[in-house]
């Protein structure tokens, strides 16, 4: 492929350069032609007879002058038309042979290769592009290696916990009590097993949805108020006080979809709050968009674990501590995004974690 664009570039530089030579030849000719050189063969035959008389040199015709000399002019042209399309080919074509072996590291999967092309605006644009491509990528291998891991350490982690306790029920031996407590083991580890296989299949799901259907109107303050009440056990158990703040808001949009978003919400800042704590929960609406607020006093985030926290499985506690896949923020951001909108998360460690969601309402 190299060879046939370095034979395509340099055909066509030396057409162009050599067209541009018999363009000037040609214009030569024509002058010849239309008499406009006349006066001056005249000069040239009276120099000749001259040179004869004196015995200064051989008579050439003007003509025979003429037409070696074009010959000559067509000569120069093809030899700087090879010269020039050698010249400007080998230039021209040196950030493609870069580009080209840069490709070539890339699909070797060598992502951390760039290039740095000089030139041309479009030259810079196409290192700055080709660039970006390689980081993205790079990014995109490393969630593939983190989704493996995580998924890996997901799915072992139950079916660990089942068999080592199973064994233990088929040996006997056991006291009632025992017997109780490891069978409420084994179905929390079913229903976490159960949970992680619905949530990798509902993002799965709306990974591949770009048109929202069943858009609807509906009382978005109402669904909040609802969730918190279907939600109270989890927070209740943990006595967290929950100070919630809601204005009459209608929205349109999937309802089913939407009520994920504050239950994953409510779900994530009860985990991470600390017993007897207080979460904040506001729903206003500002001009032409709606603002839902909610606000943990749990171990907060640094910046690092803020700007992954809605990658697929990601956990900030590495230990794996608090009940939890990595997939609740992730379908959140999903599903905002679906409706148009979008998340974002200001936490620092030690202070909490305060999550935003804005989705669009126009008057």
């Amino acid at each position: 492929m190299r060879k046939k664009l370095t034979f395509s570039l340099m055909l066509f530089v030396f057409a162009v350069v050599s067209a541009a030579m018999l363009f000037a030849s040609t214009v030569v000719l024509i002058v010849y032609k239309s008499g406009l050189l006349a006066s001056l063969l005249k000069d040239v035959m009276e120099l000749e007879r001259y040179q004869r008389e004196m015995g200064m040199g051989v008579n050439i015709s003007p003509g025979v002058r003429l037409f070696i000399g074009l010959l000559e002019m067509m000569l120069f042209s093809i030899v700087m038309a090879l010269a020039l399309t050698w010249f400007f080919g080998r230039r021209a074509l040196d950030p493609l042979r870069k580009v080209i072996d840069a490709t070539r590291q890339v699909a070797a999967g060598d992502f951390n290769v760039r290039v740095q092309l000089k030139g041309v605006g479009e030259l810079q644009e196409l290192s700055q592009s080709f660039n970006k491509m390689a980081q993205e990528l790079a990014s995109i291998e490393t969630m593939r290696g983190d989704f493996i891991n995580n998924m890996s350490h997901e799915i072992k982690t139950p079916l660990m916990s089942l068999r080592g306790f199973a064994k233990l029920l088929r040996d006997g031996d056991l006291t009632p009590g025992e017997r109780e407590e490891y069978l409420n083991i084994i179905i929390t580890e079913a229903e976490r097993l159960a949970a992680l296989s619905t949530k990798t299949l509902t993002l799965s799901k709306y990974e591949h949805v770009e048109i929202l259907a069943d858009r609807a109107p509906f009382r978005l303050d109402e669904q909040i108020r609802r969730t918190v009440a279907l939600a109270e056990p989890l927070w209740a158990a943990k006595e967290i006080d929950a100070d919630v703040e809601l204005e009459e808001v209608t929205f349109n949009g999937n309802e089913d979809l939407t009520q994920q978003i504050w239950l994953n919400l409510l779900d994530n800042a009860v985990k991470f709050s600390p017993r007897g704590g207080k979460i904040h929960i506001r729903l206003r609406r500002q001009s032409d968009r709606i603002v839902f607020t909610i606000q943990d006093q749990g171990i907060g985030m640094g910046s690092q674990e803020q700007a992954r926290c809605f990658d697929k499985f990601y956990q900030s506690d590495a230990s794996h501590a608090n009940a939890g896949n990595g997939l609740g923020l992730a379908i959140v951001k999903r599903i905002v995004e679906l409706h148009g909108g979008s998340v974002e998360v200001r936490s620092a460690p030690g202070q909490g974690s305060t999550f935003t969601v804005y989705l669009s309402c126009p008057g």
